[in-house]
């Protein structure tokens, strides 16, 4: 490659491949249901490792003959420098990884993790946003809420969170708040007003601002529908961050 202020035939440096990021052993020092197939875990590790909210973890089991199987699980804390961070995971059937972190791991058991991953489906804590998830895509979007309470900017966000029943609520209590609307599809407690059934415009448009980047995550069937709302309100497709979970456990 050739060009102002290059030498003809010059050779080009080598792109350095990034060095791949450790394994840490993680203790288990507390865990907690959130549902009655999810279940959250708290990670002391050996040091801090920073990362943004939205990001995630992944997580590996070593069984006695050697065998390994290894699963990525969203950060459910928000960061704050620590050495602690929460991960909530949901039972899958099947799941070798989900269902032996949901039934069998216990405080003072050990973990190795790697991460943090990703740098698309993150949210800074310096702009507008909405988030919309169901199910357990609700689990980046609460790292971003409590990063938002924790830093004084909940008036950044707005969050949408489609669910099935009141026992299916992830984080009850601590995710309903000012900015938080719920729509419930199946069954909703008493005093709720708003009909039960999926998403529809009339629960996207109202939260709807100018420049505010949407992040959206859940299953693929409920990541296509909400995003096609969200263009249909008017939300340009470069303004949409999606992430889909799928049926791996």
């Amino acid at each position: 490659m050739t060009g102002p202020g290059a030498d003809a035939g010059a050779t080009q440096p080598l792109l350095t491949p990034p060095r791949p990021m450790p394994w840490l052993a993680a203790r288990v020092v507390a865990v907690r249901p959130e549902t009655p197939t999810a279940r959250t875990l708290r990670l002391a590790l050996p040091r801090p490792v920073p990362f943004l909210a939205g990001q995630h973890l992944v997580v590996r089991l070593t069984a006695p003959d050697g065998y390994t199987a290894q699963r990525s699980y969203s950060i459910a804390s928000a960061p704050d420098g620590s050495a602690e961070v929460e991960l909530t995971v949901e039972r899958l059937p099947d799941g070798e990884v989900s269902a032996f972190l949901c039934d069998v791991v216990e405080p003072g058991d050990e973990l190795e993790v790697r991460g943090p991953i990703g740098g698309w489906f993150v949210w800074r804590g310096d702009a507008p946003a909405l988030l919309v998830g169901a199910g357990s895509g609700v689990v980046p979007l609460m790292s971003m809420l409590r990063f938002a309470r924790r830093t004084g900017r909940e008036d950044l966000l707005r969050v949408l969170v489609s669910v099935r029943r009141p026992a299916d609520l992830y984080y009850d209590g601590e995710l309903q708040g000012p900015v938080t609307t719920l729509a419930y599809t199946r069954t909703a407690p008493d005093g709720v007003t708003r009909p039960l059934g999926r998403l529809t415009a009339a629960d996207v448009e109202p939260l709807l601002r100018d420049a505010a980047t949407a992040y959206v995550c859940g299953s693929p069937g409920f990541a296509d529908t909400a995003t096609d709302l969200l263009m249909a309100a008017g939300v340009p497709a470069s303004a949409i961050r999606v992430e889909r979970f799928g049926p791996t456990g």
